[in-house]
């Protein structure tokens, strides 16, 4: 690596990448977008490389569209798992000590590769950060919601935690597969649990071309999954920060009923203030055995 004028170059002469790219009723659009990414790694000077596309049991012309397109490596799940499941099967399947995720609809651009090439002596994960991406409304309030608790529980303030567009190390990246869901959650879950154990991470402004192939994948359902993907969060990573200021709550509230029994109607509200005593001191050990819970979830992965 060479530093001229203040500018890192980065020789990619001895980079061997494996690029994991999910694949779902993509037929439309998939050949060309493979086609472009082939274009765009040949200029990279890469060492060698590999493509491993992982049909996730699509139900259209995709699987045949694969077959068509030369040197790739094709996995074909045998029913739908999700996005999720896709990029786990992906890596676990992976040669090589770096991952590039790059989804199969024609959203992510391939001249950003090179960009965030240059950041991996640095980081372990690189990921695009979509400029001026809204996404579906549906998502929003969620998605405004996730950003408050990585701020308030990781003390981080992430702008884009799902972007698919990724360059990340195999090893980290399975470190806490064991975490992660099945569905478009893992993207999320991928950053709350980088963050949580302090490993680097860089964000690239990326621009996404308009989703060419597929169908959006938003539901009715989609706020119930957001709801318990903000609850699978917490109780990951970061418990205790939501049981302590409850148990903390209830019990400044029995000490405010305790002074105003003393001050009015002394003995009337004994049962209110053990009751909400009783409470406290039981969220604040439930917290406790949560958060024990959870370290020890998290420190699985480190053991295989």
């Amino acid at each position: 690596m060479l530093i001229i004028n203040q500018k890192i170059i980065t020789n990619y002469k001895f980079m061997k990448l494996s690029i994991i790219i999910p694949v779902y009723n993509e037929a439309d659009v998939v050949e060309n977008v493979i086609a472009d990414l082939k274009k765009e790694l040949a200029g990279l000077n890469l060492e060698t490389y590999e493509i491993i596309a992982v049909n996730d049991c699509s139900t259209d012309a995709t699987p045949e569209k694969l077959k068509q397109i030369p040197e790739i490596k094709i996995i074909n799940q045998p029913y739908n798992k999700g996005n999720g499941a896709a990029l786990k099967t992906g890596a676990r399947t992976a040669s090589f000590d770096w991952l590039l995720f790059f989804d199969a609809d024609g959203q992510h651009k391939p001249e950003y590769i090179k960009e965030m090439l240059k950041h991996m002596d640095t980081f372990d994960l690189v990921s695009g950060e979509r400029v001026g991406y809204q996404g579906p409304a549906m998502r929003q309030p969620g998605k405004k919601l996730i950003h408050w608790l990585a701020r308030y529980l990781l003390g981080a303030k992430i702008k884009d935690f799902n972007c698919g567009l990724r360059l990340i190390k195999k090893d980290q990246f399975l470190r806490f597969a064991h975490l992660y869901p099945d569905g478009f959650s893992c993207s999320t879950t991928t950053i709350f649990a980088f963050l949580k154990e302090k490993l680097n991470i860089k964000f690239i402004p990326v621009e996404v071309n308009k989703r060419q192939g597929g169908k959006s994948m938003v539901k009715p359902k989609e706020a119930v999954r957001y709801f318990m993907l903000i609850m699978r969060l917490i109780m990951l990573f970061s418990p205790l920060k939501i049981f302590l200021p409850i148990s903390t709550l209830l019990c400044g509230l029995a000490i405010l009923i305790f002074v105003l029994d003393l001050l009015f109607i002394p003995g009337f509200h004994d049962t209110t203030i053990g009751l909400l005593i009783f409470s406290s001191i039981m969220i604040f050990f439930s917290g406790l055995i949560a958060d024990q819970i959870a370290a020890l979830r998290r420190e699985i992965g480190d053991k295989k």
